[in-house]
């Protein structure tokens, strides 16, 4: 059964108490990160995978875009999405990208962003996604990095005898499959798949990897947000960008 957790009322409350506060993870951290690897979008034909409220699509229109294809599994999701960004190049759609249907070599660019970890056919939609790009097209997705989502839903965090973070201890990071988190929610479902498995799925779907970033936090941004610190010791998020070869 596909997760729709963006549906549970607590957990979307908690979500977006979150993504609007000024300095959060995805602001100082994913976001400037995978917008670093953006090709030039003008007169692309694009699709968002997990698109979440529509900000980066209709980001993508403003910028030129030819057209955009966003979708997401949540209601509340694609609800906000088409009240909030109104344009006849921009189509929002509810749908899970496991049982979505694409035309072949239809994309210019797909993206995903901290998506594909709650799916459990990564395979599946990474054929898709090949599938669906046009020759030279590119695929732009992040995730949570495999050492953050190897260890069950536990973060284990080792400190010295000073009580700071000494450095954080991996486990059951060979072991793939279903992880549950507690997060917002109790029993958040994601998966954890090992670095190999991702990029050797790609290369084996015709992706040429061009770009691997595992992103560190500005000086700045650490100061805005103490918290980010943490990421000296492993990363949270994994972004790729990858090129259609055959």
């Amino acid at each position: 059964m596909k997760q729709n957790i963006y549906d549970n009322a607590l957990f979307f409350k908690g979500y977006e108490e979150i993504r609007n506060r000024k300095f959060n993870y995805n602001n100082l951290l994913e976001r400037p990160n995978f917008l670093a690897l953006m090709p030039d979008v003008k007169g692309k034909m694009i699709l968002d995978l997990g698109c979440g409220k529509g900000e980066f699509a209709n980001d993508c229109v403003l910028n030129g875009a030819q057209h955009v294809d966003a979708i997401d599994i949540s209601g509340n999701m694609i609800t906000a999405a088409k009240e909030l960004y109104k344009s006849d190049c921009l189509y929002f759609e509810q749908i899970s990208m496991e049982d979505i249907q694409l035309e072949k070599s239809k994309y210019h660019l797909i993206t995903g962003a901290l998506a594909l970890h709650y799916v459990s056919d990564f395979e599946g939609v990474i054929e898709k996604v090949s599938h669906a790009l046009s020759p030279e097209g590119v695929f732009l997705f992040s995730v949570e990095h495999p050492i953050s989502t190897a260890n069950k839903g536990e973060e284990q965090w080792i400190l010295d005898e000073e009580g700071s973070i000494s450095h954080f201890a991996v486990a059951h990071y060979q072991e793939e499959g279903k992880r549950t988190k507690n997060w917002l929610v109790n029993h958040v479902v994601m998966y954890h798949r090992t670095m190999e498995t991702i990029l050797n799925t790609l290369i084996t779907n015709g992706l040429q990897i061009e770009k691997i970033v595992e992103p560190m936090p500005t000086e700045e941004a650490m100061e805005l947000l103490p918290n980010l610190q943490k990421e000296k010791h492993r990363p949270s998020f994994l972004i790729v960008k990858a090129r259609k070869t055959i």
